[in-house]
């Protein structure tokens, strides 16, 4: 795209509003709500390997989604419709999602395939609405455009996580298990009904915006589009910065996936306690993803990765360390817990924000459906390593896997430092301000 041809206002709300869609099946079905169902009352009761069942479920779909994404990439820059795979991929989270509402407690395996087939489903749309970025945004206003789409999908979280915690899941689990249980089946079922209606919008409002195809791409192969040697031949930096993305993303998913499980298992937190601690991390996330948007378009994407990175490695040593903190200053966990939440949800949005713009201005704009789905493919990557959680924490406790996602963050880090980002990004601007003047 052109930098004087950004997408209009109408297409960028029609786009935000995928996100605030989308957001309610992560933040209530993965993050916080049914994770924690699925472990205290779908495994049975006595199993050694709780968590482990979730991980299975969670690294079965990134296998998944880690082929399609770059399959799903590279159709869209031979000329296939990004709506239409868009369309299809929301259908398929939808149906398996509200299928949830059939799994009865000991119904481990079906739980389990429902969960993989909706959540690979989200996870290629998440791909694909992002491949649209180039298309509406300048690559000077990537990260502003990126910061506010992903500032609004926590909107989407916030009246997800009330509809289901306050409105539809209100039975006491310790002395209403049956009421307690059905009302986390419908929960599923209004998710699948919230994501469907609000992401009409998106439909609606955004075109398709395809591109001539590259002859290269046209002719190349579907199989090769999870050539990742090739790619690199082809796009060294971006394959440099897909690595260091890997791991610090790595770190990010660890707490989305397990922190519903951390907060119940290792804090003892219901989910009553855990209602208004999400929603003020929610609201700290959102304002943390639109003002780093703008923090990035003064100081670069790289600057702004170092600083989102910093606070997740205060984040995530301090819940290390809560206890002993917690002893130092005479107070409880739980109460500094809500604090090293706050924190860390300044940089969950931002650190995710920034990448994906990165990614936009890295990228040329006909080849951003395979660069969109090789994202896809690497943060499918990130959320496998960050899946191991589960059994990291069965073997050695969930607090000392903590360690863990420190190391991811810090590997990142090193990783990014070695990428030379400038030089790309200048010949991309370059590149579109050739085809802007041709076009005139």
């Amino acid at each position: 795209m052109s930098p004087k041809n950004p997408g209009s206002k109408r297409e960028i709300f029609g786009w935000a509003m995928y996100d605030v869609a989308n957001q309610a099946y992560t933040t209530v079905v993965i993050s916080f709500v049914y994770g924690a169902f699925f472990i205290g009352y779908i495994v049975p009761e006595g199993s050694a390997w709780r968590d482990s069942y979730w991980s299975i479920a969670l690294i079965a779909s990134m296998l998944f989604a880690m082929v399609l994404s770059p399959m799903a990439g590279h159709l869209i820059d031979k000329g296939q419709s990004k709506k239409r795979l868009l369309a299809i991929s929301t259908i398929f989270c939808v149906i398996f999602t509200s299928l949830l509402w059939f799994v009865e407690p000991g119904y481990v395996w079906w739980a389990i395939a429902f969960l993989v087939i909706s959540n690979t489903a989200w996870m290629l749309g998440e791909a694909i609405v992002s491949s649209f970025l180039p298309d509406i945004a300048s690559r000077r206003n990537m990260g502003v455009v990126s910061g506010i789409g992903w500032g609004v999908g926590y909107i989407g979280g916030l009246i997800s996580m009330v509809l289901v915690t306050i409105l539809i899941v209100t039975a006491d689990p310790s002395d209403q298990v049956a009421t307690y249980i059905r009302q986390n089946q419908w929960s599923m079922v209004a998710i699948s009904i919230y994501f469907l209606l609000f992401a009409i919008p998106t439909f609606v409002l955004m075109r398709d915006h395809r591109h001539t195809p590259d002859p290269l791409l046209v002719r190349k192969p579907l199989r090769e589009s999870l050539n990742l040697m090739q790619t690199y031949r082809e796009q060294p930096v971006l394959m440099q910065f897909f690595l260091a993305f890997l791991f610090y993303t790595a770190g990010v998913q660890t707490v989305i996936k397990f922190i519903g499980i951390y907060t119940s298992s290792e804090l003892g937190m219901t989910p009553a306690e855990l209602i208004p601690i999400f929603l003020a991390t929610q609201i700290s996330a959102m304002i943390g993803a639109i003002a780093f948007g703008f923090v990035e378009r003064r100081i670069g994407a790289r600057a702004t990765l170092y600083v989102t990175i910093g606070i997740w490695l205060v984040a995530i040593t301090s819940m290390h360390q809560l206890q002993n903190i917690a002893e130092v200053l005479g107070a409880e966990a739980k109460d500094l817990f809500v604090y090293i939440a706050l924190l860390a949800g300044t940089g969950i949005g931002s650190i995710q924000s920034s990448s994906r713009s990165l990614v936009g201005q890295l990228t040329q704009t006909n080849h951003a459906g395979s660069a969109f789905g090789l994202w896809g493919f690497f943060l499918r990557s990130a959320a496998i390593l960050a899946a191991m959680f589960g059994v990291v924490a069965d073997i050695f406790s969930r607090q000392n896997a903590l360690l863990m996602v420190i190391a991811f963050f810090v590997i990142g880090a090193v990783l990014l430092a070695r990428v030379p980002l400038g030089g790309t990004i200048k010949q991309r601007l370059a590149e579109d301000e050739d085809r802007a003047k041709q076009a005139y």
